[in-house]
């Protein structure tokens, strides 16, 4: 699976130039490129996101601030022409700070990162669901603890989830992607903004449609290829 990352800078030139860095690299795709730091918010919370590479001067928004209000974890690279922000950057847990004009050998050692913690993540986590394969989360004040093969699918709700069982639905206050990353990666896809499914729980599916027991659910057109290339390839 492809890492996936977005580009954040209001500077047309400074994207391009990631871009064409990008090209020779296979293990990453970069799908969303933004001039404006709240439309790229919108689109981190919203979306599996590996890795963010963003400048800090930016109109409306800061980068530091974007990263203050990334509601869940990722890898963030600070790109930008100033060097006197570095210390400041690596309080909010930066993984790199690219200074401009970025030379390719620094943004290899970056990406090469990037790839080796994600990948050591990963691993960690299909080992934890070998072994445990479950979840915890907070429903009135306590942990309650839920089976992933009781899971059908999870609903965003705003500033909650919906958490939908076989026998029973538990609703918790947290992000969507925020959950969707806790779940194993081979058993689970985000169809929609707002859905995520267990994949061998699926009756049918037609059109931009999902059948689960007696659930009709939404494929999100953005989602569209990736749910199929998942599901039935």
């Amino acid at each position: 699976m492809k890492i996936k990352c977005v580009l954040v800078d209001d500077e047309p030139l400074a994207i391009k130039v990631l871009q064409n860095y990008f090209i020779n690299f296979s293990d990453f795709e970069i799908i969303g490129t933004f001039s404006n730091a709240l439309e790229a918010l919108e689109f981190i919370n919203n979306n599996s996101v590996d890795a963010v590479f963003l400048d800090i001067n930016m109109p409306m928004m800061t980068g530091f601030e974007l990263i203050r209000l990334i509601e869940y974890k990722t890898k963030t690279v600070i790109t930008t022409a100033f060097r006197e922000f570095a210390a400041e950057s690596y309080e909010l847990d930066v993984l790199d700070y690219l200074v401009k004009p970025i030379p390719l050998p620094r943004f290899i050692k970056c990406i090469n990162r990037i790839s080796t913690e994600i990948n050591l993540k990963n691993t960690i986590k299909t080992e934890m669901h070998r072994i445990e394969p479950h979840i915890f989360i907070k429903v009135d004040k306590k942990m309650v603890k839920i089976t992933i093969d009781e899971i059908l699918f999870i609903e965003g709700m705003k500033e909650y989830i919906k958490v939908v069982t076989i026998d029973k639905t538990y609703i918790t206050h947290k992000s969507l992607t925020s959950l969707s990353e806790e779940l194993p990666l081979d058993r689970f896809v985000r169809i929609h903004k707002s859905y995520t499914i267990a994949i061998d729980k699926i009756k049918s599916i037609e059109g931009n449609r999902i059948q689960i027991l007696s659930y009709t659910l939404p494929i999100g057109r953005n989602y569209s290829k990736d749910v199929k290339s998942k599901i039935l390839e």
